[in-house]
């Protein structure tokens, strides 16, 4: 079941094996499974763009404020 969530403040997410990928402040719809969180955001651009981060880095992004949920 897709959430809406706001991003404020510095969340980040690795694409592979490369460096930490900022998710930029606004809205996002977010995907929760058991083990992963899947974000979903629209670009500056205008292009759909998404990342998934373990679970537990989620949860410390919430209890941090810099994932909103219910705004």
């Amino acid at each position: 079941m897709t959430q809406q969530a706001t991003i404020r403040g510095e969340v980040c997410f690795r694409a592979g094996d490369g460096p930490l990928m900022p998710i930029p402040d606004g809205p996002v719809e977010i995907e929760l499974a058991d083990d992963s969180v899947t974000l979903g955001w629209t670009e500056s651009d205008g292009s759909a763009a998404s990342a998934a981060i373990p679970r537990d880095e989620y949860e410390r992004y919430v209890r941090e404020g810099k994932i909103r949920t219910g705004d």
